[in-house]
């Protein structure tokens, strides 16, 4: 569906040239919700905008739904943007046009009939859960309610393509899950590819197949969400997941932990899908004469199933301990000693 082959973008400062996207190739699957995250300046806002040409490219190849983006002329670019929807952060709805009216704007340009118009428009509204708010204005809506005007607005042409920039920023935990479903209502039912970029990773969790890590216009770490949960490879990527994976407390229990004379060993246990569930602890209580207190712990779901991460101490002979620490690794369950006397 997308294909991206080496691209690059470069702008020209009165600092010097400054590279915002560094040689990047992706391909994302269609019907697939694809995530890029990255903190601030790591070059995903420039990359989305590449996608559909609001960015020219300083090198590389860019397809989507077949096409050359790079090669089109300007009548052809236009046309091809019809097939490749966007959603903003800050909404950047038409202030002085009702709800209806900014729906139908891109319907407008595509030069479609009153009636055709009409009728779209009123499946859209449907779709986006607006129905009753058709003739309110933009200052008359909550965030949630301009942001599904932006969504039905973006899918007013039936796109091949939403692309989805910082979507959910400016919106408070509710409601960003309240869109981040209907995400996922419209994937299934219009089969759309969907690219999103953020910076918060409850949001590739609760609703991506695949993420990319960017870090200085690079992709760094890329994969299925699960996969990336389970072992991410990068430091960058390690910080995202613990944004949802741990709670903020830890370190902070796990330090005073280390204060006290006595501790034993500090393990993080990592489960996967189906072992999140399972009552390991209890299971090795009982097979190893050691102790086990519980000081912190986190189950996520994502869409491909469950990632928990447990932090325990575990005290009793230090032999046993090891021997309890492989048997936990030969059911699958990652450990990690994070502190031991």
């Amino acid at each position: 569906m997308i294909s991206l082959q080496k691209i690059a973008k470069t702008f020209q400062t009165k600092d010097g040239d400054v590279t915002a996207v560094d040689h990047v190739d992706l391909t994302v699957d269609e019907g697939e919700i694809f995530g890029i995250i990255g903190y601030s300046g790591a070059g995903k806002s420039t990359l989305i905008r590449l996608l559909n040409m609001l960015e020219t490219p300083s090198s590389g190849d860019i397809t989507v739904a077949g096409k050359n983006m790079t090669t089109l002329t300007k009548k052809e670019l236009r046309k091809a943007r019809q097939e490749i929807g966007m959603i903003f952060q800050h909404f950047n709805l038409l202030w002085s046009r009702t709800v209806e009216e900014n729906i139908a704007f891109p319907l407008e340009i595509k030069g479609v009939s009153k009636g055709e118009k009409k009728k779209r428009v009123q499946e859209l509204i449907t779709l986006v859960g607006l129905e009753g708010r058709g003739g309110s204005y933009p200052a008359q809506l909550s965030g949630g309610q301009k942001q599904r005007v932006g969504i039905a607005r973006a899918l007013a042409t039936n796109p091949k393509v939403l692309l989805c920039d910082e979507a959910t920023s400016a919106l408070d935990p509710k409601t960003t899950d309240s869109i981040l479903d209907l995400l996922v209502d419209i994937n299934k039912k219009l089969s759309l590819t969907i690219i999103l970029i953020t910076h918060e990773m409850h949001v590739i969790r609760k609703i991506c197949h695949r993420v990319a890590v960017m870090e200085n216009g690079q992709i760094v770490e890329e994969g299925p969400v699960l996969d990336v949960f389970r072992s991410p490879k990068e430091d960058m990527t390690k910080e995202f997941v613990k944004q949802v994976t741990e709670p903020e407390e830890t370190e902070e229990a796990i330090a005073h932990l280390f204060k006290d004379d006595g501790i034993g060993h500090v393990l993080q246990l990592t489960f996967v899908g189906s072992d999140a569930k399972r009552s390991l602890i209890t299971d090795v209580v009982r097979r190893f004469d050691i102790s086990i207190s519980i000081l912190q712990g986190k189950i996520s779901q994502t869409r491909d199933g469950s990632y928990g991460s447990l932090f325990v101490n575990v005290t009793g002979e230090k032999t046993v301990i090891e021997e309890a620490i492989t048997y936990i690794k030969e059911q699958k369950v990652d450990v990690e000693v994070i502190h031991y006397v």
